[in-house]
């Protein structure tokens, strides 16, 4: 060994300093590390939630099989339809103390409705009093309602008894001052060979001879409305009863959601809301139309419900739903889209798809031509929520609602 190579293995070990470049560097090299442990365990986490995801998207039933159906534009809300706040001047009657008051009528100053509950309440003097049930209980969940019955559409006939159309047992007669309840058409018996799964509205002649109701679908029952919608079932049925001759036939059928029904007040044509299609179809009932049909109004900035007769000689509808323009309708835009549908009721309830639906209210009141003469808003439901129903009695409109507890009324002098 030279003298050199001795020196070089002598020379002493130098300390290692430390520099911000070199502390940055592994800092780097940790935060690498780091990184990629996390990006694992995210994928690792994603792929263990998305496949179970697919997997129920793929191969979980879907309740519905629905069809694809199209839509014009919503019209704008402009003009007669101008969006306003004349609902929120309504005031509300009987709050927490009955739910769901779908429909209501009228014999004098006493009022009349069918509740969620199954029950037929009289509302007299601010007293509430139930005079009939059409189901028996226990009643308080939506579940209970094939059992309970629920009274949808009310009428008062010539000898002021009340017609209800019940969605699970059917077509009644109610004396108010006996409470006696007798069935005209039962549910159970099939009418050309489909049944009446969802018994809605009725309107009848001033003699009561003849009642003409809707079965929204033979298929579905009130309880999974939101389902029939979604679906857009084909199945819904305008139907005729005979008091006299006891016999039930079809006057029209193929009908997505029929709901309300109202005849005309020269008694020669039924109007029918068709809420799934946002539109109102007229049947000839008499005259030299009779038999034949066509379409009252289509293409409305909202899903129809009930029809009710206005003092002016024309029509109230009430909307629980609007078509917003501009805006977005979430049934619009899923309406060509069915593959979308399956999807989302493979994952939520109708309770949870319900809660996406804005609740902007709307009352419209229609010309005997249908054209429209004004409109009632409530944009956000702040006072006036769920409408199914305008009923006018001695200058107020009464407002009816398939789920809301409490009956709305508005003074029509104050709008």
């Amino acid at each position: 060994m030279n003298e050199a190579e001795g020196l070089r293995q002598r020379r002493p070990l130098r300390p290692q300093v430390i520099t911000e470049d070199n502390a940055a560097q592994e800092s780097k090299g940790g935060s690498t590390y780091s990184n990629k442990v996390f990006r694992m365990t995210f994928m690792t986490l994603a792929v263990s939630l998305i496949i179970p995801l697919f997997g129920a998207i793929v191969f979980l039933d879907s309740p519905i099989d629905p069809q694809p159906i199209s839509f014009k534009e919503p019209p704008p809300l402009s003009g007669t339809l101008e969006p306003n706040f004349k609902l929120r001047q309504a005031e509300r009657l009987f709050e927490n103390q009955l739910v769901g008051p779908e429909s209501i009528a009228n014999i004098g100053d006493v009022l009349f409705t069918g509740t969620a509950d199954g029950k037929i309440l009289k509302i007299e003097d601010g007293q509430i009093q139930t005079i009939a049930r059409l189901g028996h209980g226990p009643c308080g969940t939506g579940g209970d309602e094939p059992m309970c019955g629920r009274p949808l559409g009310i009428r008062v006939g010539p000898k002021n008894s009340l017609f209800v159309a019940d969605a699970y047992y059917g077509i009644f007669e109610i004396f108010p001052s006996s409470g006696e309840v007798q069935r005209l058409v039962s549910s159970k018996t099939p009418i050309e060979g489909k049944n009446l799964s969802f018994v809605n509205d009725l309107t009848l002649t001033r003699d009561g001879r003849k009642i003409y109701f809707t079965d929204s679908s033979s298929k579905w029952h009130r309880k999974d409305y939101c389902l029939l919608i979604m679906e857009a079932t084909d199945d819904g049925r305008l139907l005729e009863y005979d008091t006299v001759t006891k016999e039930v036939k079809v006057l029209m059928g193929g009908l997505r959601f029929p709901n309300g029904v109202q005849l005309s007040p020269a008694e020669d044509f039924v109007l029918v809301a068709e809420t799934t299609m946002a539109r109102i179809r007229r049947y000839y009932v008499s005259g030299l139309m009779k038999g034949g049909e066509d379409m009252f109004v289509e293409n409305m900035p909202g899903f129809p419900d009930n029809i009710r007769l206005s003092s002016s000689g024309g029509y109230w509808v009430a909307m629980s739903a609007i078509r917003a323009s501009p805006g977005f309708s979430m049934v619009d835009f899923l309406s060509d889209k069915p593959w979308i549908k399956r999807i989302i009721f493979k994952l939520l309830s109708q309770e949870t798809v319900m809660k996406f639906v804005p609740k902007n209210s709307l009352v419209v009141e229609l010309s005997e031509t249908g054209s429209y003469r004004r409109s009632f808003h409530d944009p956000n439901g702040m006072v006036a929520t769920y409408i199914s129903e305008a009923h006018e009695h001695n200058g107020h409109l009464y407002l009816g609602s398939f789920r809301s507890p409490f009956i709305c009324r508005l003074n029509l002098k104050d709008v």
